[in-house]
């Protein structure tokens, strides 16, 4: 049913967008919403979901366990279930490995993609704090628990204060607004357009970790496009 559903996307290039239209966001409760990535004005598409009780307990359960896990992977949606379940370990994360798995099938549907490159990470610090934006066509990013991504809308973004240019810069000065300054909430499924979306060139989603509290742990998952 989700194949059908993402299988609907509309029929444009999926990897051109003109470089003159206004970027913007997009949020829902439904899972279509990720086919609006395909818009050439949309840059962040977040699909605004619930996590249950059960994987949650799973998720906390998991961070207590394993406070420096970090793995990376290429899975196919075919393997990423059991590529997953060998790499946590208990029975009791296989709800876990499950959701993940979904995720990894959702996203090879969306862009015909054979494999994805997984990367699943217990943080406990920000991992890119400085403003700044990925180069790649498109990523997938899920924080199972803890503070999620926050980000910029397009329009107040000042470019010259990114990246390298920022390293001398508070955030302030790097491009931050915080009265405009956005974020994702923990389940929340977002895909977020990067620069190597052709015709997205000065246009992809300029975003950060966020800062965590002393003995605060995050767990976060992204996808990417694999070769």
């Amino acid at each position: 049913m989700i194949s059908e559903i993402l299988k609907s996307r509309p029929g444009n290039d999926p990897f051109f967008a003109p470089n003159d239209v206004h970027r913007r966001s997009i949020q829902s409760k439904e899972i279509d919403v990720l086919t609006d990535i395909y818009q050439e004005e949309i840059n962040i598409a977040v699909w605004q979901r619930e996590l249950s009780d059960d994987i949650k307990l799973a998720v906390s359960d998991f961070l207590n366990a394993n406070p420096e896990f970090q793995k990376a992977m290429t899975v196919t949606p075919q393997s990423a279930y059991s590529s997953l379940s060998s790499s946590l370990g208990k029975v009791s994360y296989s709800g876990l490995s499950e959701n993940i798995a979904e995720l990894v099938d959702i996203f090879c549907c969306l862009f015909d993609l054979k494999r994805a490159g997984l990367r699943l990470v217990v943080l406990n610090k920000a991992m890119c704090p400085k403003f700044h934006v990925d180069r790649v066509p498109c990523r997938l990013i899920c924080t199972y628990q803890g503070e999620a991504t926050e980000w910029l809308p397009h329009h107040l973004v000042d470019r010259k204060k990114l990246g390298r240019r920022a390293d001398e810069l508070v955030d302030n000065l790097s491009g931050e607004n915080k009265r405009k300054l956005k974020k994702l909430n923990s389940g929340d499924v977002a895909l977020l357009k990067g620069e190597s979306w052709q015709g997205n060139e000065n246009a992809g989603l300029v975003h950060r970790s966020p800062s965590l509290s002393g003995g605060e742990s995050r767990l976060l998952l992204t996808l990417d496009f694999a070769g």
